[in-house]
């Protein structure tokens, strides 16, 4: 391979996507849009649920007290109290509230007279996964105030409460369980990856299109230094791209960076090799503009949303999904950013995500070298 010819070509793709101003909008922009709108928007944190409550025991200090765990709890935000269940049906049918509290009117008296006191709660079942920690949340508000009233009870008849169990807990990596900071990582490899695959994917199809690959066959430039050439523009634009989504992400998402940079940046090169690559082999077999970035987000978009892990956890997948899902480049590459960001892993931790990552990259700008010819047909 001759060095002059592959920066030619190079020289060449950095002149054209110059001249197209929509490429270099798509290279740059696009991903710090795509970061911030996830970043902001996705959210699998749940507070503030709406709920409406029927007090039908107000008069009672026991069911007024019983309450302040609700409003005092960022999880809830009571929005209306109310006197009757039309009301009530009527808020959870507008979606106006996802959840209904009715205490009874001998709230009180079960509560004095040592009896177990019931407690209606009515949630919109229509988002089965927001209802499930909702139902959750009140779960443990209810427990809370049970252990309260043990305490109470013991103290005000003169035991100390017996401990029979104490539970400690810690959580690691993610202290506050800030759902930001187990998104934004993967919303990088999401980017990165769909955003290569698809600049990549257009700009052999473009040369088939415009009808300047014939030139480039006449010339002596081969098939391996015209991928390279290719290749090279696309790997920098896609470094820029990394850099920006890392600096969003410590500074404006304030997600902590505790491993190596170093790692980072040969983990990401070998991922972003790949990504390419499979773009320039969609971009040879395709030949068609269309058809090349219809396949790349096919083959990027869908996968890396759903099987990489990015949102879903793959040990609740069904086990044939859980094997595709190895087949997921994107997959290893979140991995390798979750550990960098947040757990601060090295690569005696890191190898095996590293290696598939180097089998990929490797496998891919094979295949786009053996793929493409220079023939016209």
């Amino acid at each position: 391979m001759n060095l002059r010819r592959i920066l030619a070509i190079s020289n060449k793709e950095f002149i054209q996507i110059q001249r197209d101003p929509r490429s270099l909008a798509l290279a740059i922009f696009i991903p710090i849009l795509l970061l911030l709108i996830f970043g902001y928007a996705l959210s699998l944190d749940i507070d503030r649920v709406q709920t409406v409550v029927w007090n039908q025991d107000a008069s009672s200090k026991l069911s007024r007290d019983f309450l302040l765990n609700f409003k005092n709890s960022k999880y809830f935000k009571i929005v209306k109290y109310t006197d009757n269940y039309r009301d009530i049906q009527r808020l959870l049918d507008s979606g106006d509230v996802m959840m209904a509290l009715v205490i009874p009117k001998d709230f009180s008296h079960f509560i004095e007279s040592g009896k177990t006191a019931p407690l209606q709660l009515l949630v919109d079942g229509s988002d089965s996964s927001t209802a499930t920690i909702a139902m959750g949340y009140v779960s443990s508000v209810v427990g809370r105030y049970n252990v309260q009233l043990l305490t109470d009870t013991l103290f005000s008849h003169g035991f100390s409460p017996a401990r029979n169990v104490e539970m400690r807990s810690r959580i690691w990596f993610n202290m506050g369980l800030n759902s930001r900071w187990f998104i934004v990582p993967g919303v990088i490899a999401m980017i990165i990856m769909i955003i290569a695959a698809l600049l990549t994917s257009i700009c052999v199809a473009r040369e088939w299109e415009r009808g300047t690959m014939e030139q480039l066959i006449s010339t002596p430039v081969k098939a391996p230094e015209l991928i390279i050439g290719k290749f090279l523009p696309y790997f920098a634009i896609g470094f820029i791209d990394l850099f920006i989504a890392v600096i969003i992400a410590r500074f404006l998402f304030e997600v902590p960076f505790r491993g190596s940079y170093f790692s980072l940046v040969f983990l990401s090169a070998l991922f972003l090799t790949g990504a390419l690559s499979q773009g320039i082999l969609i971009s040879t077999v395709a030949r068609t503009q269309l058809l090349a970035s219809q396949l790349a987000t096919l083959t990027t978009f869908i996968p890396t949303m759903l099987l990489s892990g990015f949102i879903y956890p793959i040990f609740n997948m069904p086990q044939v999904v859980q094997a595709i899902t190895y087949l997921i480049p994107a997959r290893y590459y979140i991995t390798i950013l979750r550990g960098l960001f947040l757990k601060g892993n090295g690569m005696d931790v890191m190898w095996d995500e590293a290696l598939f990552l180097l089998l990929f990259a490797f496998s891919m700008f094979f295949l786009a070298i053996r793929k493409f010819k220079k023939k016209v047909f």
